[in-house]
């Protein structure tokens, strides 16, 4: 599994701007998200994504698909690959929270 924090002190030489996209709700109010951390599972990369005004609110892990060298993110709509990806995070936070 490959995980990588990007910040001002990774050290991993990329371009660190804040990339902000526009998530609409179920109740139709625009969220502006910014992803936080990113993950691998069974060679599917996985972003978790806060709220930029509301940091300490629910985030969302959506699915990030490559095509044509361009980057998409996309919901994770089966139940089964929602099991495995949440328990994987669930996992990463817990050791995040106990280093």
């Amino acid at each position: 599994m490959s995980d990588h924090q990007h910040d001002d002190q990774c050290g991993c030489g990329e371009d660190h701007e804040e990339a902000v996209f526009v998530v609409t709700d179920e109740n139709g109010q625009e969220h502006e998200m910014v992803v936080v951390y990113t993950f691998e599972s069974e060679e599917q990369l996985y972003a978790v994504m806060l709220d930029r005004n509301e940091p300490e609110a629910d985030g969302m892990i959506v699915r990030v698909v490559e095509q044509n060298g361009d980057a998409f993110l996309e919901p994770i709509e089966d139940d089964e690959e929602w099991e495995r990806v949440s328990a994987i995070y669930e996992e990463l936070a817990e050791q995040a929270n106990n280093a």
